[in-house]
């Protein structure tokens, strides 16, 4: 518990530093009243005061401390939890997630506590919200939900971070920045997290690395896993660290932890290099780790190379790739899988000419991510089942999350071609209250049902969700036949639709084209 004391300790230095003021008992009372749960709120702010009366924070810093402390008091819990003898298998498999999600959370809510700018915070929030759902799903998975009645600590977390996201977005709109009155989006219309060294790794051919793999020997390591383990050793500077993979079929499950940052990966192309395993929920994992290939790093970079869950459509959930990396890019990438195929978990994401084949909530989570000029291909699910190409999982009204799909193709792969008749196909359904996607100037097949989307369950979020379509061609793009939910929109209007472009989801979009990779910032 140490570095998580240091954490705290430099928010509290920092927060000073930058001229706080004491929240007073009057002040705390009317601002609690304004948040999703005043009582919450009002009850740990008390606490979080007792402790310090001089407490240097605005109420804004001081419920994003009081979610702080929170998160560190349940991974405590949750550590103490894990070392119980009674504890069995199912539930020590789903305690390991929620631990990594916990230390992930708390590392979030230190970052969005010294952070100036209201996006960078309420990215970081959301993403603690997609942990904290994910913690949960480990157990719902196993069908041990029922367990989770143990760890009643969790409901205050959750109802603290939704104060956090109300009370941050209120304390002021994000301003892109801008040059002469324009607005920045970045080099070539890149989000603006990518730099130009790394828009001129992606834009060359040239396959080169600090570090090669290859299977016949010719590179340093025979494995992607092997590489990884050993970047500690090679890495001689602060900046972008480049792994080439060459040709060739890497099987193996591998994981790229939150404290690798600015590494990329160079393959030799879609089905050349390709990273391949077969885990999933029904022999024994959780969804969040059954990827075959799971990033949390900030800054990823993939390109040319192929991440495949070869599970099959009868072990239900089995993910490919699952990302958690804040500010990552995937350029000609192919995502291939049935069910939960590729994991947009949580953070800012971007996919420029992608494949993605699936069949059952295939592109899934609760990421701020653009799916742009990809070919999604949905493939022959098990019998008497439908296919629903997204499940997007936004669970707060506050959070700044969504799924995009931008100038894409959405049609049948080669195995449903044949019966596609007699499959029904959905674009999306909504795993979460807030759950929000937008489809925008993509070829929508004739597999998509007239309906477009359905229900997850009953009316279920039906008011409350956000599905909007605009401008889609293709003989499933009528939008006459569509369902007549309150939250579906078709969007007309050229400026409503652009809210949802790279230029505005995602920050102005520099560190996309910084890393090479071409974008349109707007529609």
């Amino acid at each position: 518990m140490g570095k998580l004391s240091v954490s705290i300790f430099y928010a509290y230095f920092l927060s000073y530093s930058l001229g706080f003021v004491l929240v007073h008992a009057s002040e705390k009372i009317s601002s609690c009243a304004q948040t999703p749960h005043p009582r919450v709120c009002k009850h740990f702010l008390d606490l979080l005061q007792s402790k310090d009366e001089t407490t240097p924070f605005s109420f804004r810093n001081q419920s994003i401390l009081s979610s702080l402390n929170q998160a560190i008091e349940a991974h405590k819990k949750l550590s103490i939890s894990m070392n119980t003898k009674s504890l069995d298998k199912k539930s020590k498999l789903a305690l390991t997630d929620c631990l990594e999600l916990y230390q992930d959370s708390i590392d979030l809510l230190n970052r969005s506590l010294i952070s100036s700018n209201p996006t960078d915070s309420q990215t970081w929030l959301s993403a603690v919200i997609a942990n904290q759902q994910t913690c949960e799903n480990g157990f719902i998975d196993f069908k041990i939900g029922h367990r989770l009645k143990s760890f009643s600590f969790m409901t205050n977390f959750s109802k603290l971070i939704s104060n956090s996201l109300a009370v941050n977005k209120d304390s002021g709109p994000f301003h892109a920045r801008k040059i002469g009155g324009r607005r920045l989006l970045g080099f070539g219309g890149f989000p603006w997290w990518v730099s130009g060294g790394d828009r001129r790794l992606i834009e060359t051919d040239a396959r080169k690395g600090d570090m090669v793999v290859a299977q016949d020997g010719s590179g340093d390591y025979k494995t992607i896993t092997e590489a990884v383990s050993a970047m500690g050793g090679k890495r001689k500077r602060s900046g972008r660290f480049v792994i080439y993979v060459k040709k060739g079929v890497y099987k193996e499950n591998v994981e790229i932890k939150k404290s690798i940052t600015n590494l990329m990966f160079i393959g030799d192309g879609i089905d050349a290099t390709i990273v391949t395993a077969n885990r999933n929920v029904n022999d024994g994992s959780t969804t969040f780790r059954s990827a075959t290939f799971a990033v949390g790093g900030e800054g990823f970079i993939a390109k040319d190379m192929t991440f495949e869950n070869t599970a099959g459509p009868e072990k239900h959930q089995a993910v490919a790739l699952r990302s958690n990396s804040d500010k990552s890019v995937f350029y000609r990438c192919s995502f291939k899988g049935y069910q939960d195929t590729l994991y947009v978990n949580n953070n800012r994401q971007f996919y420029r000419n992608c494949d993605i084949y699936g069949t059952i909530d295939f592109i899934f989570g609760d990421a701020r991510v653009i799916l742009q000029s990809c070919n999604i291909y949905v493939r022959k699910p098990m019998s008497n089942q439908k296919n629903t190409v997204t499940a997007q999982g936004r669970k707060d009204t506050n959070e700044n999350t969504g799924i995009i799909i931008q100038n894409s193709i959405v049609t049948a792969a080669s195995d449903l071609r044949p019966v596609q008749g007699s499959i029904k196909t959905y674009l999306g359904r909504p795993w979460q209250k807030y759950s929000r996607t937008v489809i925008m100037k993509t070829n929508l097949d004739k597999i998509i049902q007239p309906a477009g989307w359905f229900p997850w369950k009953g009316n279920f979020a039906l008011s409350t969700l956000f599905y909007g379509e605009y401008m889609n061609t293709g003989s499933g793009a009528g939008t006459r036949g569509r369902v007549k939910w309150p939250g579906y929109h078709v969007i007309t209007k050229a400026s409503d639709a652009a809210m949802f472009t790279v230029g505005n989801i995602l920050d102005g979009g520099s560190w996309i084209r910084a890393g090479g990779v071409p974008v349109n910032f707007g529609l």
